[in-house]
């Protein structure tokens, strides 16, 4: 929320528009998650899409309570400075 109360509000609303059109693709570590929730008595729903139109890999709606698996695919490397940094997306989700 820190990174949205600092943009335009118009910015924030095209950068959910963008997002939201391209489709969520789980990973495998993503749905080996989902299966151990499951498992251990969490029900949930899988890729849930908020009124935002954001995307939750894993979310109890009533609850309000929702999951994101932050695997490799969600950082950068910087070669530079040897280390990784969000992605622009994990980024977004993050912040609103």
């Amino acid at each position: 929320h820190l990174y949205a109360r600092h943009c335009d509000s118009h910015l924030v609303n095209k950068l959910r528009d963008a997002y939201a059109r391209f489709p969520s693709s789980p990973s495998k570590l993503q749905r080996e998650v989902s299966s151990v929730l499951y498992h251990i008595g969490w029900a949930h729903e899988f890729e849930y899409v908020t009124e935002d139109g954001l995307s939750l890999d894993m979310a109890q709606p009533r609850s309000k309570c929702g999951i994101e698996v932050d695997g490799p695919t969600h950082y950068l490397r910087n070669s530079t400075m040897d280390s990784c940094v969000e992605s622009g997306s994990t980024r977004l989700k993050s912040t609103v």
